[in-house]
Order: structure tokens, then C-alpha cells, then sequence
């Protein structure tokens, strides 16, 4: 049984303190004049959704930079050659964003996990962020003493439509009765408290979110196997053929290989805190 501590809310020291402001056109990777690339020309248009939660944007304020994706959507931005005053944010629908057609936005960040069939309708960067999934309960459920995938199967385990977490149970769990398919993480958590179902599975960052801080008595039971489709790989949003894809890859490479995001991982996340793996 893994008890979660609350996540610190301690801001992500030097995020905001980003380089000198544009000067003219931008300049894209291969050199070339990139101002028409952009949504609008000498500023850098980031969006997120309506409302943002924690851990990834802190009190539903992009602009303060204080979250996991905040922070990385500035870092990024930093690398693109944008100061912090040069970023606009904008709130769009998660389904809507990944719907084709002209965005109003030049990427987008809301915990999107790659998959092929996303792809055909719109570009996502390299990954900034692989995500395991965990089982939450409460104290008092059915699922409260399980200590293994096998004992769980007999008992209702739920999770959000449309989402990594959802083919975890199905895959990695198989439940007798199936999965119990929820709108949203918010309905799958109010379906535990009431005692229709007995676990749901989030991602891990989630799960310590929903378990420190929304759930009385939640805590995690364990994290799940890695099986192909049921790991969460995080990818910027852009829109299909966008010409800033190449860039925005290749800024989010460069912070992964300078330790940048390893560090707002542990800065926003909570990465070691680990959480042991049920088998």
C-alpha cells in the first residue's frame, strides 16, 4: 500500500527568467525567416485547457509559469528564442484541439499521449514526458487490501474514456467485468467515492494529485506493468504539417539532453517518490 504525500507547490525557480526579447524576425532550425510560421508574428501562442489542473499549471495560471507543463511550455519557448513576454496563451477543448483544421494556437500542451490514429489529424513533437498509469482506491473498498493485478480482477475497476489509462485496465488488469468507462477522470473519482466502483487508474502524476489532494482516504495501490498502448507518451499538439514541428522537437530534445526536463519533472511531479509496481 503506498500512501501519497502532498506535492510541494514551490515554483520552478528561473522558468520565468527566460532569454532577451525578439529582435525582428524569428529565425526556424534550418535558418530561415519563420515570422509568417507563427499564429502572430514576434509572439509565441501556447495553448492549454479550460480549466488547467494541477500539477502541470498551477491555480489555472499558464502566464505564472508554475506547473509541469507551464514550466515546460516557457523552457520551450526559451529555446525558440521567445522571452516570457513574447508568450500568449489561449484555452482550447481537449477533444477540439485534436479535430483537423486551423488552429489558434502554435502547440498546445494537455497531457496529449501520442497514438497513430491522433496523428492523422494533427503533428506532435518528440515526447517530454512518459507517463506510467497507477491504481488509486480508497480506504474501506473492496480494492483497499489488494496487493496484485490478480486481485483485482474481480472486483469494478473504471477509468476515463478515451484515454491510456482505459487500455491499462482493459489490457494489463482485464477486470471479470469489464472496464467501467467514466467521461472524465473527474466522474471516474466521484464513481470511487460513492462506492460504484472500487479503483480507478490514472496516470501517475494524477493519481498523486487525486490521492493527496481530492480523495478523503485515497491512496495508490501500485503502478501497472508497461505493456505496449498503455503507457502515456507525451507529445506537444501542432497543427497537421505545421512548419514549426522540426523546432518544437528539436527545442524539446535539447531540454532533455541539458537535464532541463528531468529537473521539472522532480521540480513539479514528484519523481522520486516511487511508486512500486503491482504484479
Amino acid at each position: 500500500m503506498f500512501r501519497t504525500p502532498l506535492l510541494r507547490l514551490a515554483a520552478a525557480a528561473g522558468v520565468l527568467a527566460l532569454g532577451a526579447g525578439l529582435a525582428g524576425c524569428q529565425t526556424d532550425a534550418t535558418g530561415g525567416d519563420a515570422a509568417s510560421d507563427y499564429v502572430t508574428d514576434g509572439k509565441l501562442t501556447i495553448a492549454t485547457g479550460e480549466p488547467a489542473y494541477y500539477p502541470y499549471v498551477i491555480d489555472d495560471d499558464p502566464e505564472s509559469g508554475e506547473g509541469f507543463e507551464a514550466a515546460v511550455a516557457y523552457a520551450i519557448a526559451e529555446e525558440l528564442g521567445f522571452a516570457a513576454e513574447d508568450v500568449v496563451w489561449v484555452r482550447t477543448g481537449f477533444d477540439a484541439a485534436i479535430a483537423p483544421g486551423p488552429k489558434d494556437f502554435d502547440f498546445n500542451l494537455q497531457q496529449y499521449t501520442v497514438t497513430p490514429e491522433r496523428e492523422e489529424s494533427v503533428d506532435f513533437s518528440s515526447t517530454y514526458y512518459s507517463a506510467d498509469q497507477a491504481v488509486i482506491t480508497i480506504e474501506g473498498s473492496a480494492a483497499a487490501e489488494a496487493t496484485s493485478i490478480a486481485d483485482l480482477k474481480d472486483l469494478l475497476i473504471g477509468a476515463a474514456t478515451g484515454t491510456t489509462s482505459l487500455v491499462a485496465v482493459e489490457e494489463i488488469i482485464a477486470p471479470t467485468a469489464g472496464a467501467q468507462v467514466f467521461n472524465s477522470n473527474d466522474d471516474a473519482k466521484l464513481a470511487l467515492e460513492s462506492g460504484q466502483v472500487d479503483a480507478i487508474v490514472v496516470d501517475v502524476p494524477t493519481a498523486f494529485y487525486i490521492t493527496g489532494v481530492e480523495l478523503d482516504g485515497g491512496f495508490i495501490l501500485g503502478s501497472l506493468p508497461e505493456v505496449e498502448g498503455a503507457t502515456d507518451e507525451w507529445g506537444v499538439l501542432l497543427a497537421k504539417d505545421s512548419p514549426l514541428t522540426a523546432a518544437v522537437s528539436a527545442a524539446i530534445d535539447a531540454l532533455r539532453e541539458d537535464g532541463t526536463l528531468d529537473a521539472l519533472v522532480s521540480e513539479w511531479l514528484g519523481a522520486d517518490q516511487g511508486v512500486p509496481e503491482l504484479q
